[in-house]
Protein backbone atom coordinates (compact mmCIF):
# COMPACT_ATOMS: atom_id res chain seq x y z
CA UNK A 1 0.00 0.00 0.00
CA UNK A 2 1.21 3.74 -0.80
CA UNK A 3 0.44 6.46 0.49
CA UNK A 4 0.84 10.22 -0.68
CA UNK A 5 0.54 13.59 0.88
CA UNK A 6 -0.56 15.07 -2.55
CA UNK A 7 -4.08 15.46 -3.60
CA UNK A 8 -5.64 12.98 -6.09
CA UNK A 9 -7.66 15.10 -9.18
CA UNK A 10 -10.91 13.70 -7.64
CA UNK A 11 -10.29 14.92 -3.77
CA UNK A 12 -9.37 18.47 -5.51
CA UNK A 13 -12.49 18.36 -7.67
CA UNK A 14 -14.55 17.35 -4.84
CA UNK A 15 -12.90 20.15 -2.85
CA UNK A 16 -13.41 22.49 -5.00
CA UNK A 17 -17.10 21.55 -5.60
CA UNK A 18 -17.64 22.04 -1.55
CA UNK A 19 -15.85 25.30 -2.17
CA UNK A 20 -18.26 26.76 -4.85
CA UNK A 21 -21.71 25.13 -3.26
CA UNK A 22 -20.89 26.43 -0.07
CA UNK A 23 -20.27 29.97 -0.90
CA UNK A 24 -23.01 30.01 -3.09
CA UNK A 25 -25.32 28.66 -0.24
CA UNK A 26 -23.58 31.38 2.08
CA UNK A 27 -24.21 34.22 0.05
CA UNK A 28 -27.82 33.01 -0.76
CA UNK A 29 -28.77 32.39 2.95
CA UNK A 30 -25.96 33.85 5.07
CA UNK A 31 -23.13 31.81 7.29
CA UNK A 32 -25.55 31.09 10.30
CA UNK A 33 -28.00 29.80 8.33
CA UNK A 34 -26.23 27.36 5.94
CA UNK A 35 -25.16 24.46 7.50
CA UNK A 36 -22.20 21.85 6.82
CA UNK A 37 -24.87 19.28 6.12
CA UNK A 38 -26.95 21.98 3.02
CA UNK A 39 -22.75 21.98 1.61
CA UNK A 40 -22.32 18.58 1.15
CA UNK A 41 -25.68 17.64 0.15
CA UNK A 42 -25.51 20.50 -2.69
CA UNK A 43 -22.06 18.79 -3.58
CA UNK A 44 -23.49 15.96 -3.97
CA UNK A 45 -21.16 13.75 -1.41
CA UNK A 46 -21.77 12.78 2.16
CA UNK A 47 -21.73 15.44 5.32
CA UNK A 48 -18.91 12.98 6.46
CA UNK A 49 -16.71 14.06 2.98
CA UNK A 50 -17.35 17.60 3.85
CA UNK A 51 -15.60 17.00 7.19
CA UNK A 52 -12.51 15.19 5.69
CA UNK A 53 -11.70 18.21 3.44
CA UNK A 54 -12.64 20.64 6.24
CA UNK A 55 -12.87 20.87 9.91
CA UNK A 56 -15.01 23.59 10.42
CA UNK A 57 -17.68 25.02 8.21
CA UNK A 58 -15.96 28.14 9.48
CA UNK A 59 -12.39 26.48 7.60
CA UNK A 60 -14.17 26.86 4.67
CA UNK A 61 -14.81 30.13 4.12
CA UNK A 62 -11.16 31.17 5.93
CA UNK A 63 -8.81 28.91 4.70
CA UNK A 64 -5.57 31.23 3.73
CA UNK A 65 -2.58 29.54 2.21
CA UNK A 66 -0.29 32.71 1.95
CA UNK A 67 -0.42 32.69 5.75
CA UNK A 68 3.15 30.81 6.63
CA UNK A 69 4.87 32.44 3.45
CA UNK A 70 4.42 35.98 5.32
CA UNK A 71 6.48 36.07 8.16
CA UNK A 72 9.85 34.18 6.18
CA UNK A 73 10.48 37.23 4.17
CA UNK A 74 11.40 39.36 7.55
CA UNK A 75 14.47 37.46 7.95
CA UNK A 76 16.19 38.83 5.18
CA UNK A 77 15.61 42.21 6.31
CA UNK A 78 18.41 44.14 7.58
CA UNK A 79 18.26 43.98 11.67
CA UNK A 80 19.16 47.76 12.33
CA UNK A 81 15.22 48.57 11.13
CA UNK A 82 12.78 49.44 13.75
CA UNK A 83 10.74 46.58 14.07
CA UNK A 84 7.51 47.68 12.40
CA UNK A 85 9.89 48.71 8.71
CA UNK A 86 11.08 45.27 9.23
CA UNK A 87 8.11 43.36 9.18
CA UNK A 88 6.28 45.71 6.82
CA UNK A 89 9.25 45.21 4.53
CA UNK A 90 9.60 41.79 5.05
CA UNK A 91 6.08 40.92 4.77
CA UNK A 92 5.94 43.00 1.14
CA UNK A 93 9.07 40.77 0.18
CA UNK A 94 6.99 37.62 0.41
CA UNK A 95 4.03 38.97 -0.78
CA UNK A 96 5.85 40.04 -3.99
CA UNK A 97 7.36 36.80 -4.40
CA UNK A 98 4.00 34.86 -4.62
CA UNK A 99 1.24 34.82 -7.47
CA UNK A 100 -2.05 37.17 -6.93
CA UNK A 101 -4.32 34.68 -5.88
CA UNK A 102 -7.47 33.25 -7.89
CA UNK A 103 -9.57 36.56 -7.51
CA UNK A 104 -13.12 35.94 -7.67
CA UNK A 105 -12.93 32.77 -5.04
CA UNK A 106 -10.42 34.52 -2.44
CA UNK A 107 -12.17 37.20 -3.12
CA UNK A 108 -15.62 36.09 -2.19
CA UNK A 109 -14.65 34.31 0.73
CA UNK A 110 -12.65 37.52 2.14
CA UNK A 111 -15.83 39.67 1.49
CA UNK A 112 -17.85 36.62 3.17
CA UNK A 113 -15.89 36.94 6.34
CA UNK A 114 -15.81 40.71 5.91
CA UNK A 115 -19.84 40.66 6.09
CA UNK A 116 -20.28 38.13 8.94
CA UNK A 117 -20.11 39.04 12.11
CA UNK A 118 -18.87 35.38 13.35
CA UNK A 119 -16.40 35.71 11.30
CA UNK A 120 -15.29 38.74 11.32
CA UNK A 121 -13.39 37.68 14.67
CA UNK A 122 -12.93 34.44 13.21
CA UNK A 123 -10.71 35.82 10.82
CA UNK A 124 -8.42 37.94 13.51
CA UNK A 125 -8.06 34.74 15.26
CA UNK A 126 -6.95 32.67 12.02
CA UNK A 127 -4.19 35.07 11.89
CA UNK A 128 -2.71 34.57 14.86
CA UNK A 129 -0.48 32.54 13.69
CA UNK A 130 0.54 34.31 11.22
CA UNK A 131 0.98 37.16 14.08
CA UNK A 132 2.80 35.06 16.76
CA UNK A 133 5.53 33.97 13.61
CA UNK A 134 6.47 37.41 12.86
CA UNK A 135 6.46 38.37 16.67
CA UNK A 136 8.76 35.48 17.65
CA UNK A 137 11.29 35.89 13.97
CA UNK A 138 11.63 39.49 15.22
CA UNK A 139 12.42 38.99 18.26
CA UNK A 140 14.39 36.39 17.96
CA UNK A 141 16.65 38.61 16.11
CA UNK A 142 16.77 40.77 18.36
CA UNK A 143 13.58 43.34 18.96
CA UNK A 144 12.21 43.17 22.83
CA UNK A 145 8.81 41.09 23.29
CA UNK A 146 6.77 44.39 23.15
CA UNK A 147 8.02 45.60 20.06
CA UNK A 148 7.97 42.53 18.47
CA UNK A 149 4.76 42.11 19.10
CA UNK A 150 3.36 45.39 18.56
CA UNK A 151 4.65 45.52 15.24
CA UNK A 152 3.33 41.79 14.47
CA UNK A 153 -0.11 43.30 15.77
CA UNK A 154 -0.04 46.44 13.45
CA UNK A 155 1.51 44.90 10.26
CA UNK A 156 -1.31 41.97 10.91
CA UNK A 157 -4.10 44.62 10.84
CA UNK A 158 -2.99 46.14 7.67
CA UNK A 159 -2.92 43.33 6.03
CA UNK A 160 -6.90 42.50 7.31
CA UNK A 161 -7.51 46.24 6.55
CA UNK A 162 -6.13 45.48 3.04
CA UNK A 163 -7.89 42.25 2.90
CA UNK A 164 -11.44 43.71 3.38
CA UNK A 165 -10.57 46.73 1.01
CA UNK A 166 -9.63 44.15 -1.93
CA UNK A 167 -12.82 42.02 -0.90
CA UNK A 168 -15.48 45.28 -1.43
CA UNK A 169 -13.73 46.14 -4.55
CA UNK A 170 -12.23 49.30 -3.51
CA UNK A 171 -8.38 48.07 -5.07
CA UNK A 172 -8.27 46.29 -7.85
CA UNK A 173 -5.89 43.82 -7.23
CA UNK A 174 -5.03 42.08 -3.66
CA UNK A 175 -1.16 42.63 -3.96
CA UNK A 176 -2.19 46.46 -4.52
CA UNK A 177 -4.43 46.41 -1.41
CA UNK A 178 -1.59 44.64 0.80
CA UNK A 179 1.00 47.41 -0.50
CA UNK A 180 -1.09 50.62 0.27
CA UNK A 181 -2.03 48.94 3.53
CA UNK A 182 1.66 48.29 4.51
CA UNK A 183 2.74 51.61 3.48
CA UNK A 184 0.05 53.31 6.21
CA UNK A 185 1.41 51.61 8.88
CA UNK A 186 4.94 51.96 7.70
CA UNK A 187 4.72 55.55 7.28
CA UNK A 188 5.61 55.50 3.40
CA UNK A 189 1.97 56.15 2.20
Amino acid sequence: MTTSTTPTPRRLRTRQRLIDHGLDLIERQGYDQTSAAEIARAAGVTEMTFFRHFATKEQLVLEDPYDPFLAEGIGDQPRELPPLHRAARGIRSAWRMLPEPEQPEIRRRVRIAARTPALRGAMWRSTGNTEQAIAARLEADGASAFEARAAASAVIAALVTGLYAWADGEVDTLGAAIERALDVVAGDA
